[in-house]
């Protein structure tokens, strides 16, 4: 092997990096200790909070030194390994902005337009039904029913410059796809900061490319309620004027100095509240006028203060004054805020202050204040307590850079209404700041530097994505655009730990058996095998830390399964060698030669994998991502050590010892002779697979298929009693609760879900009304119906959502139609367009559309077999075989596995063919299958193994999803053999199978 240096050093730089990645994920778990352990000095109501409190501290300070650069704990957090909910617990949501919404605040007095309401109308039926996009299904409606009339008629008003009398049709219907991805955008960045003020610790929140949906994932979540008011809120975007922060640090002093009074001695609390019980002789306001002169100080004395004493200044130490200036009266962490809005809204601090002064955090926390968070300080002008400007009037507003320089900024436009109003506002405050405050969050607070009668811009050092993001929450005001929940599943963190504990028992297992499986039938070089074995697992989680991953239940499936597969092409690589051996030649010269013709078989097999994987990665979401994410990097990473590793290491304990041994007495001639005409029986396995195929169709008739709610819309709960219970009490508990309007009852699916004290209940009981309210009345009839079901009085609250998570809904899967039918079709996408792009890749390799069809069909027969599986035994086996997003993420799957084991087989053909060109065809075909038996069955046999300790030991669920691979792989094993082989022999013309049977 030329260029061993650059191997090992490439070999020892990725075993370094995936070292320096793996160890912020101890480190921060160090620091989480490091917090708990402080928090527990405290009582149990605080110490939540107090862990937080501990955390915010350290987030921007340095927690990891490696010499050549110090990292802080927020920076470790973004490197370590990240968990998906169905490990953390946690909730996902899928929003869907309303775009017919947007469209209205767009058409502001055309609204009650007839031909405008129908197209709306009509708009939202095909969106509903997935015949196209909102956009595109208005315009087509209203041409139908706007007897000629354009589109500008509605759209056009004496504030807007983008739409005039003669713009056209189609000029119209790209401004409002502009208007709605700005709109999209700007509930976005609500959501975004709406969420970061959740104390959520590492959300995802993402907007769907293509698409008006934005996906939410908060891990740890325990109060599924709140968040689901807090996404779906309307936004009010609102500009106010401000004191200068500093003019109010002697208010701000002796409030610090008030507090300390208040809160000294245990004796002096219970005085004041005595006072306060008894009407005594000293009212609160003398406090506060004592305290006000015992704290005469001046600005620079409190803006000067250094190290604050928390028992001496409990305001201050949490509220840093250091960081004032402009609008901004001070900073604290995230953990501290609470703490300081309590303690400013005590009626004896608040006398402190101006009557009309408010206090707003920015919405994210500063670098340059260590990461604290802003406190502005806003005027209230008004009688009514409204700001004197709000969103509506905004008209547009735009990112750009100024004249000179790169310096980003922010254009805005008003309508007539709101310039008049902004230029009165911006003449009485010049030198003084203007807060933008969205959802009462100050995003930013420019200095006027002048009156402004026209268009305002504002700078402030942004990057342009700050400033685009300026942008987006100004234009929040000129359109509403409400997100509303189309989908949400919550798991609770006993799940997730069940799944946790599952997963790596299982994960356990099965690299146990691989390991004991490969050292029993190969010996020495199978322990070289299982060395590089462990190498790949150890670069596996190094690549996923890197690349940010989330590693999922199915993910650490995709692992294990990964291991499987891992050792097929040390298994190829094996058999070559024993082959070499047999045939007289040297032990290195076997080992060249042996590695020499196994790389055409391994790199195509595992090509033709990384199709799946990269299908299943563009089609899929959530957890099935987490899975095609982990067996592509499984896939490269065991490439490299199977190829690479493990010839390094078998050279070298060659030329240190001059032998190894590739077999045991038992093993070393497996399957080496065996003479079998399978070409010659092939009407026997056209039969029989014809035969399942048939059953397989006549079953999809009949009994159709178990589709989740994924396919099907509606809602799912997994739920715990406190004792054993049976499905037939819990069924018949339900029966008749769920009644539709029209008096008809809505049955439910009820299953058992593990252990015998949980159930899957699963109810299409008005799926097409995804709204809260909904979903709140849902909980309650499967509440009611099960309550007596309990050995104690169970309440709703706890029965919902708990934080102890023992008993009640312990996960809960919520999704809209429209969802459902977008992840149905792209299910049959992206299986047919895998089965199209491994036909093309055969077809290309192997220069034959014989063999791509053989191929092809070969797996389509796989995919109808394993489905009509699913068809036939649904409901007569003790787990679930539920089709949904994992099962087509398990025919992906299967597909790329058993497409491999076809490829092994071509290409030995191939190579037989070339060695022999003047034999039979059809000797040729056997003879290649004969001689690649023993890889077939030790590849399956590793792969079945590692699936079968998934399946016992995975935990409930994936139990149907390894399901499907295990019969995946018994089916594609066969078809490789018995299908795709013979198809593409009957496909050759009789001149190129020398027209001899």
């Amino acid at each position: 092997m030329q260029s061993k240096g650059a191997i090992k050093l490439v070999a020892v730089l990725l075993a370094l990096a995936c070292v320096f990645q793996l160890s912020f994920s101890f480190k921060t778990r160090s620091v989480e200790k490091a917090a708990e352990k402080y928090a527990a000095g405290y009582e149990v109501e605080v110490r939540d909070s107090m862990v937080r409190h501990y955390l915010d501290s350290l987030e921007n300070q340095p927690v990891y030194n490696l010499g050549f650069q110090a990292y802080t704990y927020k920076e470790c957090k973004e490197k370590e390994i990240n968990l998906g909910l169905d490990l953390k617990g946690g909730m996902n949501v899928m929003l869907e902005v309303q775009v017919g919404d947007v469209v209205k605040a767009l058409a502001g007095e055309s609204q009650n337009d007839p031909a405008f309401e129908a197209a709306i109308a009509a708009a939202k039926e095909a969106e509903k039904s997935g015949e196209g996009d909102f956009i595109g299904a208005f315009v087509k409606a209203f041409k139908a029913n706007s007897n000629g009339a354009s589109l500008a008629s509605i759209f056009v008003s004496p504030d807007r410059k983008d739409i005039n009398p003669n713009s056209t049709d189609s000029e119209v219907e790209k401004i409002l796809r502009q208007e709605t991805s700005d709109a999209i955008d700007a509930s976005f960045n609500v959501l975004r900061s709406r969420i970061d003020h959740f104390g959520v610790t590492q959300p995802n929140i993402q907007r769907l490319p293509n698409s008006n949906r934005i996906l939410v994932e908060l891990p740890g979540v325990k109060e599924p309620e709140r968040v689901r008011k807090l996404l779906q809120g309307t936004a009010s975007l609102e500009f106010w004027t401000t004191y200068n922060g500093v003019e109010l640090h002697p208010a701000l002093a002796r409030a610090d100095e008030l507090i300390r009074q208040l809160n000294s001695e245990e004796e002096q609390a219970a005085e004041i509240v005595e006072s306060e019980e008894t009407a005594a002789e000293t009212p609160a306001t003398d406090l506060v006028e004592e305290v006000a002169k015992a704290t005469e100080v001046t600005e620079e004395e409190v803006a000067a203060a250094a190290t604050i004493d928390p028992k001496r200044n409990p305001l201050l130490a949490l509220l840093n004054p250091q960081f004032a200036g402009g609008a901004v009266i001070g900073a604290a962490y995230a953990a501290d805020m609470p703490a300081v809005d309590r303690y400013l809204a005590m009626p004896q601090v608040r006398e402190l202050f101006p009557a009309d002064v408010q206090f707003k955090w920015a919405v994210k926390g500063d670098p340059q204040m260590d990461g604290r968070f802003a406190l502005y300080t806003i005027k209230v002008e008004s009688a009514d307590g409204k700001a004197p400007l709000d969103g509506s009037v905004v008209v547009d507003a735009r990112e750009s850079y100024a004249e000179r320089g790169a310096e980003a900024r922010v254009s805005m436009n008003m309508n007539s209404e709101g310039m008049q109003e902004w230029a009165r506002l911006t003449g009485e405050n010049v030198n003084r700041c203007i807060a933008i405050v969205l959802d009462g969050y100050v995003y930013s607070a420019p200095v006027v530097r002048g009156k402004i009668e026209g268009s305002s811009e504002i700078s402030g050092n942004f990057t342009i994505q700050e400033a685009k993001d300026l942008a987006n929450v100004l234009k929040s005001g000129k359109v509403p655009a409400p997100a509303r929940i189309i989908q949400d599943t919550v798991v609770g963190p006993s799940l997730g730990q069940e799944s946790i504990n599952a997963g790596l028992l299982s994960f356990a297992i099965a690299f146990l058996l691989v390991l004991l499986y490969m050292g029993l039938f190969y010996k020495s070089a199978g322990w070289v095998a299982d060395f590089a074995l462990l190498t790949n697992v150890f670069l596996l989680m190094g690549f996923l830390v890197s690349f940010g991953a989330v590693l999922t239940l199915p993910g650490i499936a995709g692992i294990v399964l990964t291991m499987g597969m891992a050792v097929d092409a040390n298994v190829i690589i094996y058999e070559r060698i024993k082959e070499e051996l047999r045939g007289g030649k040297g032990l290195g010269s076997a080992i060249k030669d042996g590695f020499s013709n196994a790389y055409s078989a391994i790199i195509d097999g595992n090509l033709t994998t990384i199709i799946t994987g990269i299908v299943l990665f563009i089609f899929g979401t959530g957890p099935v991502q987490g899975f095609a994410t982990t067996l592509i990097i499984g896939i490269i990473t065991s490439l490299f050590c199977s190829i690479f590793i493990t010839r390094l290491v078998l050279e070298w304990i060659v030329g240190k010892w001059g032998s190894i041994s590739f077999s045991r007495k038992w093993s070393e001639n497996f399957l080496a002779n065996v003479k079998f005409d399978f070409v010659g029986k092939r009407k026997i396995s056209y039969i029989v697979s014809g035969t399942v195929i048939v059953l397989s169709l006549v079953s999809f008739a009949v009994r159709g298929l178990n589709l989740g709610t994924e396919f099907t819309g509606g809602r799912a709960y997994t739920i715990r009693f406190d004792k054993p219970v049976q499905a037939e009490d819990v069924r018949a508990a339900l029966d008749g609760a769920f009644v539709d309007g029209d008096a008809a009852s809505v049955s439910c699916e009820v299953k058992q879900y593990g252990s015998e004290n949980q159930m899957r209940i699963v109810t299409q009981y008005k799926f097409d009304d995804t709204s809260e309210e909904t979903t709140a009345e849902v909980d309650e009839i499967i509440y009611n119906a099960l309550k007596p079901l309990y050995s104690y009085d169970i309440s709703f609250d706890s029965f919902r959502f708990t934080q102890d998570d023992q008993n009640g809904i312990i996960s809960a899967d919520k999704i809209g139609p429209s969802i459902a039918k977008d992840m149905t079709w792209n299910a049959i996408y992206s299986v047919l367009f895998s089965l199209l792009a491994i036909g093309l890749y055969i077809a290309f390799r192997f220069k034959k559309w014989q063999w791509a069809t053989g191929a092809t069909l070969a797996l389509a027969h796989n995919s109808i077999v394993v489905i009509g599986l699913f068809s036939i035994f649904y409901g007569l086996m003790p787990f679930a075989l539920e089709v949904n997003q994992a099962f087509i993420a398990a025919i992906l799957t299967l597909i790329g596995y058993s497409i491999n084991d076809t490829v092994v087989i071509f290409d030995r053909i191939r190579e037989y063919i070339t060695l022999y060109p003047k034999r039979n065809f059809r000797d040729n075909i056997n003879n290649a299958i004969c001689s690649t038996l023993s890889r077939t069955i030790n590849t399956s046999g590793t792969t079945l193994v590692t699936l079968l300790a998934i399946f016992l030991f995975g935990g409930e669920t994936i139990r149907g999803f390894i399901f499907a691979l295990l019969v995946g792989v018994i089916v594609g094993t066969y078809s490789s053999v018995f299908v795709a082989t013979p198809i593409a022999y009957d496909l050759m013309s009789k001149k190129e199978t020398d027209g001899k049977e």
